[in-house]
């Protein structure tokens, strides 16, 4: 099938939602990349699109003609619609490599356009700041917004006298701050506003820099791929131009009081005047120069865009969403092995994934893990599984209900009769949480229960020490620290532990983790969860790692031994683990 359609840029954040988007519109559609091609087919096949009418060519839009073959020019001859998605979008670029790709680059796709005997529209894709009129020109424009902004205000006035000097028909599109998917949260876009989102995340937020009324807007990537689309239908002038952002946006501190309360982090009260931030050392303030020109309390017409639609999705649900979504990549650190997102239990946003309504299994992660840990025992079970960062752990915010109260908040949705797996302090939350509610569990499975097995080293039972260690200490010392495991991966690059490392560094965790630590080695705790389990009214399976064996008889419970193990050994072993909880009730 003939491609009516060209993306350049199409493996970019806009470039490949738009691609998706047009083929599932049923466009058949050519894409430009540089490199390997089947990278963006893997993309598009895991998105649910069908890359059948897909045909990719090999381009450079720093050069002439694309630098396309001429093989490929003839297959693109009956291209109709040209989408210029491509641009080099990264704050701290040199002049020279911002122009080659804003400038020089959005040219050699607007003369290539013209090229075209079939052209109906070139959509040049620039940016909501970049529309507004500005009398600055070369090196003053430069030094007052950086070479990426500066780069894009000189390729949008370039683009529009080239296409009026050729008669080319223009539609200019201006999206605003790009966030994740409506639904997934999904987006791939680090730097911007996400950045903000990290520092907040991360306890690095003193201040907000602006006004009051500083509005930066944002738009979903999907909405903006689903307007990219219908506007080679909708517009027939030789030029257009639509601003696409929601007016809905809150302002910048209510946003970040909106993603604040979501996350259960504290927001900042100060907001400091840009010209005072501007002056101060970057390294008090964290924030890049070329960021401080976005914050504005401009408005934007947006009439011409709504004129094309569609209607935006519900802009702070979408927000909630993309933040969801920024914490479990780890801010573009690792892929999500755990899509989960943050939800109200116990009076506080706690980090949950999987089936809250209908799982066979429960998973209550140990310390100084989260639920991450799970994720090589989750595939091996046979039904649904629910875990969650426990209160004032990992993810999750400290709840007022406590632990006990935590838990059951957060099974209270739970229709079926799951099976209890916890690993070290988690077994004694599955524990007490099965006395109170026998007719809620069906099992019980104790994953390295610390009650029975060797107390921690007397430093590590001492919050005062205990804080100040997790602080300062990496993740795989800290394993072994805590929990004197030595049979975690010899590589030390067990992405759990990583996870741990960073919640660790948050505000507030390290001392959490450090009280619960300190109330796991008191005598008459571990004695009080000893009988718990020697009369638990369902059915009890231990796992224990053959290098951090129990102490003394397991009290009337049959017990796993993981040959090899230490005291993760759903880090080590999954397999062992997940095959120990699904016979918890043959052998409990």
């Amino acid at each position: 099938m003939e491609p009516d359609t060209l993306v350049t840029g199409a493996t970019g954040l806009v470039g490949r939602w738009l691609t998706a988007e047009l083929l599932t519109r049923g466009r058949p559609v050519a894409a430009t990349v540089r490199g390997n091609p089947a990278g963006l087919r893997t993309w598009l096949r895991e998105h649910d699109a069908d890359d059948t009418a897909l045909t990719v060519v090999k381009a450079d839009i720093t050069r002439p003609g694309l630098g396309l073959s001429p093989e490929d020019e003839e297959r693109l001859a009956s291209v109709r619609d040209v989408f210029n998605a491509a641009a080099v979008f990264r704050f701290g670029l040199g002049r020279d490599e911002a122009r080659r790709a804003n400038v020089d680059g959005a040219l050699n796709v607007l003369r290539w356009a013209g090229t075209r005997p079939r052209l109906r529209r070139l959509v040049h894709i620039s940016g909501y700041r970049v529309g507004v009129p500005d009398s600055l020109a070369g090196d003053e424009l430069y030094r007052r917004y950086g070479a990426y902004e500066a780069s894009k205000r000189e390729g949008d006035t370039a683009v529009r006298i080239a296409a009026a000097e050729g008669g080319i028909p223009l539609t200019v599109v201006n999206p605003a701050n790009l966030i994740g998917h409506s639904v997934t949260g999904e987006a791939g876009q680090y730097i911007g506003l996400a950045d903000i989102v990290e520092k907040l995340w991360t306890g690095r937020l003193p201040a907000l820099a602006g006004t009051r009324r500083t509005f930066t807007p944002v738009v979903t990537v999907d909405h903006l791929a689903r307007f990219l689309a219908a506007v080679p239908e909708h517009d027939h002038d030789p030029y257009s131009a639509h601003w696409v952002l929601d007016d809905a946006t809150p302002d910048l501190p209510d946003l970040v009081k909106l993603l604040a309360r979501h996350l259960g982090v504290p927001a900042p009260r100060a907001v400091l005047p840009t010209g005072l931030v501007r002056r101060l050392p970057r390294a008090l303030t964290g924030l890049d120069p070329e960021t401080l020109p976005f914050l504005s309390e401009d408005r934007y017409d947006t009439a011409s865009a709504d004129a094309v639609g569609p209607s935006h999705p519900p802009v702070r649900d979408a927000l909630r969403r993309w933040a969801d979504r920024l914490v479990a990549d780890r801010f573009g650190r690792a892929e999500p092995p755990l899509k989960g997102g943050f939800q109200l239990v116990g009076g506080a946003p706690a980090y949950v994934a999987g089936d809250r309504v209908s799982p066979g299994y429960v998973l209550l992660h140990g310390l100084p893990l989260n639920a991450e840990s799970w994720q090589g025992v989750l595939p091996e079970l046979d039904a649904g599984a629910l875990v969650a960062d426990l209160p004032g752990l990992g993810r999750s915010a400290p709840s007022a209900a406590g632990p006990a109260g935590w838990l059951e908040e957060l099974l209270a949705p739970v229709r079926t009769r799951p099976i209890l797996v916890g690993h070290s302090a988690g077994t004694a939350l599955a524990l007490r949480y099965a006395h109170a509610h026998p007719e809620r569990v069906a099992g019980l499975v104790l994953v390295s229960p610390y009650f029975l097995q060797r107390r921690a080293p007397w430093h590590l039972r001492v919050p005062a020490l205990v804080g100040p260690a997790l602080r300062t200490t990496t993740a795989q010392r800290l394993a072994k620290a805590l929990l004197g495991d030595q049979a975690l991966p010899a590589d030390g690059k067990s992405a759990a532990l990583d996870d741990a490392a960073e919640q660790l560094r948050r505000p507030g965790v390290a001392r959490r983790t450090a009280r619960w630590l300190s109330r796991a080695q008191r005598l008459s705790e571990r004695a009080e969860l000893r009988a718990l389990t020697a009369t638990c009214p369902v059915p009890v399976h231990i796992v224990a790692g053959e290098l951090d064996p129990l102490v003394g008889e397991a009290p009337g419970a049959p017990v796993t031994v993981v040959p090899g193990a230490g005291h993760h050994p759903q880090l080590s072993h999954p397999a062992q683990v997940a095959a120990a909880a699904k016979t918890t009730l043959k052998v409990g």
